[in-house]
């Protein structure tokens, strides 16, 4: 029997313990438009319990897909799952999704059609959070949304020459499961070699919206602190920032707060009065109310100080 001809791209996918969310983001693959022949999809089980290895045996035993598995057997971070998967892409195109998304009918084909429109172009596409889920986004939700063009370049939705991965080296893996920003790493190494990056809004993924409780959402807080890594290498990223010096405009109130407070009483009493009056929007337009301040709060100085962690650690001033 002849074997099928190379695919025109390869999806690699880095999971570890959402069985679940796997099956879903198989079975969006399952119904692109591209046909079944075009594409081949690359599954790295970044070393997950057993109902993982079960749902991979499972989508491995069912057609409509060109399904390749491999196991870690320790978990080593996305980083090293992704490098693990595009090293065996038969592809030159990769395109990269998390395991908690769900990839729209035209994902692919939209993304295969801009990167022919854009030759060696890096492709972003668009990211929204799953409408399904929508009534569970709240104080303690977690999704992602990516409606524009760079500048974090977010990995959970994006498309890369295999010939540029190779140049590149892939995703530095100093960046573990602890750490945030490889991708944002990887595309700004790219970019600083003149390489392009160009918007898809056509390739859609739906993105889980998640309830990950207050220990998750401290997690999560707490691993930004490889942003300074990304701007100590990378002066131009910059761009991303609040004021070109702070990682989002709530670090920059709480850090005009904590400066207030060695000043006069009325300069006190006006910083704070602003800073709270913020943290009650915000509080009010994440579906909550005044309670959920204190826990913002909490989780903004978790935020800083993972940053400031970064940012003595690679000597680079992000706030």
């Amino acid at each position: 029997m002849r074997p099928p001809h190379p695919p025109l791209v390869s999806v690699v996918v880095p999971t570890h313990d959402r069985p679940v969310r796997l099956e879903h983001l198989l079975a969006s693959l399952r119904c692109q438009t591209l046909g079944p022949d075009a594409f081949e999809v690359i599954v790295v089980d970044d070393g997950s319990g057993t109902d993982t290895q079960a749902a991979l045996a499972r989508a491995g035993s069912q057609t409509g897909l060109r399904l390749r598995t491999v196991r870690q057997a320790t978990s080593r971070g996305p980083a090293a799952g992704r490098n693990r998967g595009w090293a065996m892409a038969s592809a030159a195109l990769v395109a990269f999704i998390d395991d908690d998304c769900v990839a729209l009918p035209g994902w692919l084909e939209a993304g295969l059609r801009a990167s022919r429109d854009a030759p060696g172009a890096i492709v972003q596409g668009q990211t929204q959070p799953d409408p399904r889920e929508l009534g569970q986004r709240g104080l303690l939700a977690h999704t992602v949304a990516v409606d524009s063009l760079g500048p974090q370049y977010q990995a959970c939705n994006i498309f890369y020459p295999r010939a540029l991965l190779e140049t590149l080296g892939g995703f530095d893996e100093a960046y573990d499961r602890r750490s945030a920003g490889e991708d944002t790493d990887l595309a700004w190494r790219a970019i600083e070699l003149g390489h392009r990056t160009v918007f898809a809004p056509d390739a859609l993924v739906h993105h889980a919206v998640e309830d990950v409780g207050v220990r998750g959402m401290l997690r999560i807080a707490a691993r930004w602190e490889g942003v300074p890594r990304v701007l100590a290498r990378h002066p131009e990223a910059r761009i991303m920032l609040h004021r070109r010096l702070f990682w989002n405009v709530w670090h920059y109130l709480l850090w005009r707060s904590l400066l207030g407070l060695l000043g006069p009483p009325w300069l006190k009493r006006l910083v704070i009065t602003r800073h709270l009056s913020q943290l009650n929007r915000r509080a009010i337009l994440s579906g909550s109310g005044p309670w959920a301040i204190p826990f913002l709060l909490v989780y903004d100085v978790v935020e800083c100080a993972a940053i400031a962690r970064g940012s003595v650690r690679h000597r680079v001033l992000v706030l």
